[in-house]
């Protein structure tokens, strides 16, 4: 049985790829690449900077392969709780944006076709944004899926890691990491924590040419 889910300090081991010369995002940094533009499920090229919201934007990349995305026999996943969070999100101002960056798998499940037919299915509520030659998810130092990034809305990192504290089941979670975040954002007050470990399968990039 998968392990629950121990944040903010369990570490991810064997489940994430080590990526040491990918940069490591701090609070209060600025969003990588805001103009580079991505194709999103709807057809239309869109940058990160054109789906934030007033208030700010959240950044999950994800994808349609993972376990931790999709669920498994021991795990529901994280996915299922996209809409909702989608939904909350909005209400509150902020954009919310999924980027797939498996490059290595586009013909294996993680094609745009294969987004395209996923959002649909699983009644996404979101932008599904397909990251060419994990272009962002360097810029953002990206390891895992899921792994989320949440910018206020002059742009600067206020969250990252993981989304709650409970793979296995929406309703075991304790720590609602990132709607918690969003609370914090919305209403001014401090993030904690700001950080958490982010959890899932890495990141399936392709071998860099030499």
């Amino acid at each position: 049985m998968m392990m629950k889910v121990l944040l903010p300090f369990l570490a991810v081991g064997l489940l994430s790829t080590p990526h040491g010369e990918l940069p490591d995002l701090q609070i209060g940094d600025a969003m990588p690449v805001p103009e580079h533009r991505m194709m999103d499920v709807s057809g239309k090229e869109l940058s990160l900077g054109q789906v934030k919201g007033e208030n700010g934007l959240v950044v999950i990349f994800s994808c349609n392969t993972c376990p931790f995305v999709i669920g498994s026999n021991d795990s529901e996943g994280w996915e299922g709780r996209y809409p909702e969070l989608a939904a909350l999100f909005a209400k509150n101002g902020v954009g919310f944006a999924l980027v797939n960056s498996n490059e290595a798998k586009r013909d294996a499940g993680d094609s745009y076709e294969d987004m395209r037919v996923r959002y649909k299915e699983k009644n996404y509520a979101q932008y599904y944004m397909l990251d060419t030659d994990h272009v962002v998810a360097d810029a953002f130092g990206a390891r895992t899926t899921p792994h989320v990034f949440l910018f206020n809305k002059d742009m600067k990192l206020v969250y990252k890691g993981a989304i709650d504290d409970s793979v296995e089941s929406a309703s075991g979670v304790k720590e609602n990491y990132l709607s918690n975040a969003l609370r914090g954002l919305v209403s001014g007050k401090a993030i904690d924590p700001a950080m958490t470990r982010n959890i899932g399968c890495s990141i399936k990039r392709k071998p860099h040419e030499h």
